[in-house]
């Protein structure tokens, strides 16, 4: 009868009986748990990358973005190919689609390096230093400048050019409407002297530390407080863009610049 048992045993196997259906159905429930556990994975990693995305966001927008000096308008405090991180909240950062403002731990004081929207040119952004605040008179005699009737000694200044200063009409134009204790008509400003100036309500006035060679608010009058974006930290990244080296963002690097904090 043993025999004939196993035979049994056997014949049902082969022909598809109950142990081969158990055998299907574990392979079954494997292959289940083995996709629920790939559709984990996969939400897991998509949640990460979304989370990661939205809080990149956040601080580029709200707290510290990258910025790169295009110009030498602010030789030498920042030199061509210097790349600054700039603290957003520190004046008030900007909610995305929103539009709305944050308050501001601070506002604007003199001698702040500012990053700030371009009111010529949508979409770009500068930098210059911040001169005067509302309320303040200036003037500049002989590329000096004076505020609130003191001279200013300004190391952080690159005056270069002894040329002939010819009087600007750009200057004149938007200068007019603030001019104190000069008369309109015969008011002929140039880049080196030009003034006085009170600065209105709301608004900075800013200019560039290579005086020379900077079109700052002297061209287009005052900044509005609301164009201003924020403060920089420091230079994270420098090269010289000017040495004619082979690969010179590698070969040219400035390493003494690199983590300096701009003042």
């Amino acid at each position: 009868m043993v025999p004939s048992l196993l035979m049994a045993r056997r014949r049902r196997s082969s022909d598809g009986g109950p142990f081969d259906a158990q055998d299907g159905k574990g392979a079954q429930l494997g292959d289940d748990t083995r996709k629920k556990a790939r559709k984990h994975w996969a939400r897991e990693w998509a949640t990460a990358i979304l989370i990661a995305f939205v809080l990149w966001v956040l601080i580029r927008s709200m707290l510290v973005q990258a910025f790169r000096i295009p110009s030498s308008s602010m030789e030498n405090t920042f030199l061509v190919g210097d790349v600054l991180f700039v603290n957003k909240a520190v004046y008030g950062a900007t909610i995305p689609a929103v539009g709305y403002r944050l308050p501001a731990i601070r506002q604007p004081r003199r001698n702040d390096l500012v990053v700030f929207e371009s009111p010529e040119t949508p979409g770009l952004h500068v930098v210059k230093r911040v001169v005067g605040v509302p309320g303040d008179t200036l003037a500049m005699v002989q590329n000096r400048l004076w505020r609130n009737g003191t001279p200013l000694d300004e190391l952080h200044a690159l005056l270069t050019d002894n040329h002939v200063d010819p009087a600007d009409p750009r200057m004149r134009t938007w200068q007019l409407c603030c001019l104190v204790q000069q008369d309109p008509d015969s008011y002929r400003p140039t880049l080196k002297n030009w003034g006085p100036l009170v600065v209105s309500t709301d608004s900075v006035f800013v200019m560039g530390d290579n005086r020379d060679n900077s079109y700052d608010s002297r061209y287009w009058g005052f900044l509005g407080r609301d164009r201003i974006v924020g403060q920089p930290l420091f230079i994270y990244y420098s090269f010289d863009r000017a040495s004619g080296r082979f690969l010179s963002p590698i070969t040219a690097i400035r390493w003494s610049r690199l983590f300096s904090v701009p003042r």
